[in-house]
């Protein structure tokens, strides 16, 4: 039983370690490339703002939308504002909405389009003109975000299309940035922008996120987009080439990340992708960590559904070596997640039955394994960090908070991947956003989390074991999962509490996902 425990407990650690040292991969990719990530931003140009709107391509925005009446009036007035010849310019708001979102983004329309904003100062006067603004709802949401935006493309004018989601706020030199790409090379298929996070100091919930996504975006991306690896439509914030669309079989909705099923289905066709670091969209965090983890676990659900669909094509397609491995990281680092839980389960019986490791034994085994686990992140956060000109220190900083996170979100997430090996699609549950007066109008469902609490007293037990047994290096790693277990289950309590109390005296509705009303025989016509 001591020899498979021993084996049990440090082949899941392995496994860990693996994924810790693929982010030092990245971090080493993106150093040795840094000379052409730099000639990459260097040769990325504009629209100058005198250019002759009839040799520019027709652009098609879309908005897609369910439930957002905080955040509606500001994404369309934002939107609104893009510099661009109007006449080459269409905005399709698809809206599914069941609640009182639609009147409200129907009349926004009908307000905008009836006196448009005008275009910054500089553009060329015919640049102005009426706005193509069209409010398209449908009467059921088949396909979920995908389907709507299949449903747009179909009667889209333009030959680019770009997306945003209900909680980014589009800068208005957006498609300024990222139409030259298209324009000079016909090969180019989608153009990723970075994410900004407009409330990322508002709390210690919102500035792990912010590290995270920056992890993702300033290095996950640019060491994928400089090595000439695969990496994904982030599902807004981009532009595609209609085209590339079509030719990559669509829009599909059989899993709940239809961007990264698209954006593999594409590059494996022979579209490129282009990243953009220097073009930054501002968005909103999730304020709640019910909402955070209702984010996760699409995301989580949709990655293992999408490596399901795509990852025996990957394997078996003319990619090299190098890409087909990145890939193979690229689509599955959710299984992280059952590791660490299977590792704060295995960690006590380990503490009791194993012996204590002596200090050759640490330094050999204990430290590369720590290292390994916890050093790569430190340099992936940091490098995150340094990239937009923020300190490396703030990064080591809120990395352990950003760790315990991970630990405490890891039960829900493994219920996710389990779930995504089980089925496809599924019921896409978009992320309630508060707005810029932080409304609690729409909040997340959750359960109560008693397997979080379960797992706090087992990690709170390891603690008490590896001071007692003399496993100094475990310690940490106990309190690490015995911290994140605990918090994450204390504001997932705290704010159902909140949420069934207010429910209780009217003030808020009780759940994000209430009975939707019978929509009007007329709201299955486009305006």
């Amino acid at each position: 039983m001591h020899v498979a425990l021993c084996f049990a407990y440090f082949a899941v650690l392995l496994l860990l370690a693996m994924y810790g040292l693929h982010r030092s991969h990245l971090v080493l990719t993106v150093l040795r490339l840094r000379k052409k990530l730099a000639k990459m931003q260097e040769g990325a140009r504009s629209l100058d703002a005198d250019s002759d709107p009839d040799s520019l391509p027709h652009v098609t925005i879309q908005l897609p939308l369910y439930n957002e009446a905080t955040v509606v009036g500001r994404l369309l007035e934002e939107t609104a504002k893009m510099a661009y010849p109007r006449h080459k310019l269409e905005i399709q708001v698809l809206d599914d909405s069941t609640d009182e979102s639609r009147q409200m983004a129907r009349a926004k329309v009908e307000s905008l389009c009836k006196d448009p904003p005008a275009l910054p100062e500089g553009m060329r006067a015919d640049w102005n003109g009426p706005l193509d603004m069209v409010y398209i709802h449908r009467v059921d949401r088949t396909g979920y975000k995908a389907g709507a935006l299949d449903a747009g493309l179909k009667v889209a004018k333009g030959e680019l299309v770009a997306i945003f989601d209900a909680d980014f706020i589009p800068g208005a030199q957006f498609l300024r940035d990222l139409v030259p790409h298209f324009t000079g090379d016909p090969k180019v298929g989608m153009v990723q922008a970075r994410w900004g996070h407009m409330n990322r100091d508002l709390s210690l919930l919102t500035r792990v996120q912010a590290l995270m996504l920056d992890g993702h975006h300033l290095v996950e991306n640019r060491a994928r987009a400089a090595a000439g690896w695969l990496f994904n439509f982030s599902g807004t914030g981009g532009m595609w080439r209609k085209r590339a669309i079509a030719e990559s079989g669509g829009w599909q909705h059989d899993t709940l990340t239809e961007d990264l099923d698209l954006s593999y289905r594409a590059q494996l066709a022979g579209w490129k992708f282009v990243y953009r670091e220097d073009v930054v969209t501002p968005a909103e965090l999730p304020e709640d960590v019910s909402a955070f983890r209702a984010q996760q676990f699409r995301w989580a659900k949709g990655t293992v559904q999408t490596a399901r669909k795509l990852m025996a094509r990957v394997m078996k397609s003319d990619l090299s070596l190098t890409q087909r491995l990145e890939a193979f990281f690229h689509m599955t680092p959710h299984f992280a997640y059952p590791l660490m839980v299977v590792l704060s389960v295995l960690l006590l019986p380990a503490l009791i039955l194993m012996p204590a490791t002596n200090p050759t034994t640490m330094l050999i085994i204990d430290l590369p394994l720590c290292i390994g686990t916890t050093g790569s992140l430190a340099a992936f956060y940091a490098m995150a960090e340094a990239a937009q000109g923020r300190r490396r220190i703030d990064a080591i900083k809120t990395l352990p908070a950003l760790l315990a996170l991970g630990a405490g979100l890891a039960p829900h997430l493994t219920k996710a991947v389990f779930e995504g090996l089980r089925s496809m699609s599924g019921e896409f549950v978009r992320t309630p956003k508060h707005g810029a007066n932080h409304s609690h109008r729409y909040r997340a469902r959750a359960d109560l989390p008693t397997i979080e609490v379960a797992l706090c007293l087992i990690s709170l037990a390891s603690v008490v074991a590896s001071l007692e047994t003399g496993h100094w290096f475990a310690t940490p790693f106990a309190m690490l999962f015995t911290f994140g277990y605990g918090y994450v289950a204390s504001l997932v309590a705290s704010e159902q509490v909140a949420r069934r109390r207010a429910a209780r005296l009217g003030l808020a509705p009780a759940a994000d996902s209430l009975p939707p009303p019978a929509p009007a025989a007329s709201e299955e016509l486009a305006a």
